[in-house]
């Protein structure tokens, strides 16, 4: 029987197969998600071929795209694109600071 090592030391990330970090998850939750989707095919009435194909497409497809970002994002690289796209590009403030202290004092003032 085959043994895997998952962790490599303390302090280091999670690994498994080259998969790092929270790849393992998206990889984990999507499998599980094909083979729900594939499981409700079925019992709803779709043949089997078709939910064969539906789940291998889906695992083949998901496989490839976890590995593809794992390689080009690395580690923490999803996390900072994710970030990256919260933050706004530019910032606009086209009224003079007075006005605007002004205008929120008036608020405050009941």
């Amino acid at each position: 029987m085959n043994s895997y090592n998952i962790n490599k030391g303390i302090g280091r990330t999670v690994e498994f197969k080259g998969l790092k970090a929270q790849y393992l998850f998206i990889f984990a939750g999507g499998l599980l998600g094909i083979v729900v989707l594939v499981m409700v095919l079925y019992i709803a009435g779709m043949g089997s071929y078709v939910c064969i194909g539906i789940g291998g497409g889906g695992a083949s497809l998901l496989i490839w795209q976890t590995f593809a970002m794992n390689k080009k994002y690395g580690e923490h690289g999803l996390m900072k694109v994710a970030a990256r796209k919260r933050h706004p590009k530019y910032i606009l403030s086209r009224r003079r600071i007075g006005r605007f202290v002004r205008s929120n004092l008036k608020k405050e003032t009941p």
